[in-house]
């Protein structure tokens, strides 16, 4: 029988080149219509036909292979690993604005910085659902795609090439599109966007993994992330992804510059170009965008995608250039986000554990909830004063939430759904959880600490996370591993990782010959590519968080000379203060931690400084020292921080004579205190904010908004 055009018309004598260019394009009009416009225009069987015949004469005609053809989406041989590969320009993370106070906040900010640079914000903003999804990158050169990654870190993300080649709603090619819209066929053209997986899409898929007792997949963002990063190209070819563009990054076009000027011009040229865009996605004047963003929320459980906010941008590319970016986010885009996810559920056990930090935290165990999507069942409740305050008791009804859609936490007990009888207060114990010595709770803190020097479950933590992502980020040797090594007796400090065998591993439960050759060249990796900041990270000194750990390898050559340095040294730095350095010369100061440095020495764990910290940012506020207190109103303590830093002025962590300005919101902490018995300078929001405008040499403004002492 021969092969039909779907139709049912046989072909004999047609060219088969001819044939097979014919085929292609019907199929990518058909994959168009399907996966892209969600409006088929042949039934499965028409277009299963016109697929098979593609494939015979492709398997007929090896001569014809063609990269960019609709057979190569079927996925093929799978990966060793995935390749991380650098970005050519960075993917930043958004800022968060989680009430209309802090949307009118964003725009103050940007019309301020505009002002600046003596130019004005324009009226229109692009708006578009925030899918809950797994960022990408799709390269397209000469029209012809080349590779994906995952946005990763942001500078650089996983090659997903093969993966991302068997979502159909990701075109192979760009020229017959460009053709049909009238758009020009770029040379290079990054193109920025979400895969997901539908509502239906992911109960069907794991109504499948059930019948076939498999794992079901938690939600649809997991499923998509999970997807996108199977090492088998084959399973993600059979799962249903969908992707869709919300940017690009850096293009490429005949005669110099991209066809559009404004954010939407360039949505509608995605669009063109055969990706799929949000629908919702529109122009909005300011004071609209608010109003659209709330009928985002009433509509979001009717949409057929997880959405957990709105992502609004100047539609001026012009206007995005001029406000730029700060460390981490662009200036001249927010992301609405919708109010906590809230649940009741049972709160069927407080357990507590030992942290790396000594501290003894209480766990809420709870019966399973599902949150947006996400199926809870435990969550911290910080310390037994918290405990105390909501009157939380085992076998309480509660109320729980994912602050920002991410973070479980308690609210409050359901009082009116506890028994006649009552139930008994918990009591939180007195002795560590891991070696049952006495805990201390010192005066003025709320956390109660182990003090056992040789605790295993400090010692279980500390590996942890020198391991995770906040340490040296280890890939592969994950939380389980650890605890395995622990409980067998082959790793008591983080330096027993490096002298490890495969002998050793290989007696492990589970520990395959490749996956313990895997684990071993990690770890090795990890001791050449370490920083000296991430080793002092890692270290996981209370107080001590990434960013201080910037600062201190920026000062100090090694870590012998960090242990080295007096209080004094430390506080000359500009986010350490007081309590930072009383901790950094406490940690080095025992005996274990001096063992440890050496231990590390001996192994070969030992990065140095390669440079000094860059000199101060030139701005209004060059070298005036700042700290925040208290909430500030419309304005995310992180945006504040960055603030003062693009105005030349210095973040530091904690009250001392250096301080020049005490930024203080609502219910500030014991700083404020503090600072006024120093004889720092107390200013409220606006205050700063007219500092950041117009350096200190206002100050009469300025003082008139000083808080009463």
């Amino acid at each position: 029988m021969r092969p039909t055009d779907g139709e049912g018309v046989a072909y004999g004598s047609i060219d088969p080149a001819a044939r097979v260019r014919e085929l292609r394009d019907l199929i990518r009009h058909h994959d168009h219509r399907y996966y892209v416009l969600d409006d088929p225009q042949v039934s499965d069987a028409q277009y299963d036909a016109l697929f098979r015949e593609l494939q015979d004469i492709e398997a007929a005609y090896p001569e014809l292979a063609d990269p960019t053809s609709p057979t190569r989406r079927v996925g093929g041989a799978p990966a060793e690993g995935y390749v991380s590969r650098p970005h050519r320009q960075r993917m930043y993370s958004l800022d968060n604005a989680m009430s209309r106070e802090e949307w009118e906040a964003f725009l103050e900010r940007a019309a301020n910085a505009l002002a600046r640079q003596g130019e004005k914000l324009g009226a229109a903003f692009w708006v578009d659902p925030k899918f809950d999804g797994l960022a990408l990158e799709v390269v397209y050169e000469r029209g012809l795609f080349v590779s994906a990654l995952t946005r990763g870190d942001g500078v650089t993300g996983e090659d997903v090439t093969e993966n991302l080649r068997t979502v159909r709603s990701v075109p192979l090619t760009l020229a017959p599109h460009a053709a049909a819209a009238g758009l020009p066929t770029p040379e290079l053209l990054e193109v920025r966007g979400e895969v997901v997986i539908t509502r239906q899409d992911f109960y069907e898929l794991n109504e499948a993994r059930r019948a076939a007792g498999e794992k079901v997949f938690a939600n649809p963002r997991n499923a998509a992330a999970g997807s996108v990063r199977q090492l088998d190209p084959k399973i993600t070819a059979s799962r249903p992804l969908r992707f869709f563009a919300y940017a690009t990054g850096e293009s490429l076009f005949p005669g110099g510059a991209a066809p559009w000027k404004t954010h939407s011009a360039m949505m509608a040229a995605l669009s063109g170009y055969g990706f799929s865009v949000a629908r919702e996605g529109r122009v909005c004047r300011a004071a609209q965008v608010y109003p659209f963003f709330e009928e985002l929320g009433r509509k979001r459980l009717d949409l057929p995608f997880e959405i957990d906010g709105a992502v609004v941008k100047c539609d001026d590319l012009a206007v995005q250039a001029a406000l730029g970016f700060t460390d981490r986010a662009p200036r001249f885009a927010v992301a609405l986000k919708f109010p906590a996810h809230e649940a009741e559920t049972v709160l069927e056990k407080i357990e507590v554990q030992v942290g790396r930090t000594r501290v003894i935290t209480p766990v809420a165990i709870l019966a399973p909830v599902s949150l947006a999507g996400v199926t809870v069942s435990r969550a911290t409740l910080h310390n037994e004063d918290e405990i105390a305050a909501k009157d939380l008791r085992e076998g309480d009804t509660v109320v729980v939430r994912r602050a920002g859609d991410v973070i479980p936490e308690v609210v409050r007990a359901v009082e009116e759904k506890r028994p006649p009888e009552g139930r008994k207060p918990f009591t939180f114990p007195s002795d560590c959880p891991s070696c049952h010595t006495p805990s201390v709770r010192l005066p003025g803190e709320s956390a109660r600490k182990c003090v056992n020097p040789d605790c295993p479950g400090v010692r279980l933590r500390g590996v942890i996370y020198f391991v995770s992502k906040a340490g040296l980020d280890i890939e592969g040797v994950g939380g389980k591993w650890i605890e395995i090594l622990v409980a067998r007796g082959l790793l008591r400090t983080p330096a027993d990782l490096f002298v490890l065998t495969k002998e050793q591993l290989l007696e492990l439960p589970r520990m395959k010959e490749k996956s313990a050759t895997k684990f071993i060249t990690a770890i090795a990796r990890a001791r050449e590519s370490a920083s000296l900041g991430k080793c002092i990270a890692a270290l996981g000194i209370p107080l001590v968080g990434t960013r201080t750990a910037k600062t201190l390898a920026a000062r100090f050559t090694d870590m012998d000379a960090l242990a080295g340095a007096s209080e004094e040294d430390l506080t000359a730095l500009s986010d350490v203060g007081p309590e930072v350095a009383r901790s950094i010369r406490e940690f080095f100061a025992a005996p274990e931690q001096r063992e440890l440095l050496g231990r590390f020495k001996a192994v070969g764990l030992w990065p140095v400084a390669v440079s000094k910290a860059p000199a101060d940012v030139a701005g209004p506020l060059r070298g005036k020292r700042f700290l925040f207190t208290g909430e500030l109103v419309g304005l995310p303590r992180q945006e504040a921080q960055t603030m003062a830093e693009a105005a030349g002025g210095i973040v530091i962590s904690a009250v001392s004579k250096k301080l020049d300005y005490l930024v203080v919101g609502d219910k500030p902490g014991s700083k404020l205190q503090k600072a006024r018995e120093l004889g720092c300078e107390v200013i409220d929001k606006a205050a700063f904010l007219e500092l950041v405008r117009s350096g200190p040499g206002r100050a009469g403004m300025v003082q008139g908004r000083l808080l009463p002492g």
